[in-house]
């Protein structure tokens, strides 16, 4: 295994896990602004909508962002946070949108964060 990752390594993996399920809570945020047009009116509206051109800035520079983090970080030890934000981003959408956080969904983010202590730990 390669050597372990140093803690700014790892806050700026936190943070670009972070940034990504933030980008999926402006797309939902965006939707909904749209509900009750068409889907082609829906997708004009995008296009002067503030949380989806703000999904769009930071995808972009998180990917800019990735991209550098790889310059300096193995995948192999950086592409696991990834899952990260497969677990951040329900809590999220729990807390913001009030979805429903089922036991079983809770149960999968307890499975992805004992994977992740596996792999990086």
């Amino acid at each position: 295994m390669t050597k372990r990752l140093n803690l700014g390594q790892i806050a700026l993996l936190i943070t670009y896990a972070a940034g990504m399920a933030a980008g999926q809570l402006l797309f939902k945020a965006a939707l909904r602004l749209g509900d009750g047009y068409p889907l082609p009116t829906r997708a004009l509206l995008l296009l002067r909508n503030a949380p989806f051109i703000g999904a769009i800035v930071l995808y972009a520079a998180l990917s800019v962002l990735w991209v550098w983090l790889l310059t300096f970080t193995p995948l192999s030890r950086a592409y696991p946070f990834v899952a990260v934000a497969f677990a951040l981003t329900p809590v999220l959408g729990a807390l913001v949108f009030a979805e429903p956080l089922s036991a079983r969904l809770l149960a999968g983010i307890a499975v992805i964060a004992c994977g992740h202590v596996l792999v990086v730990g």
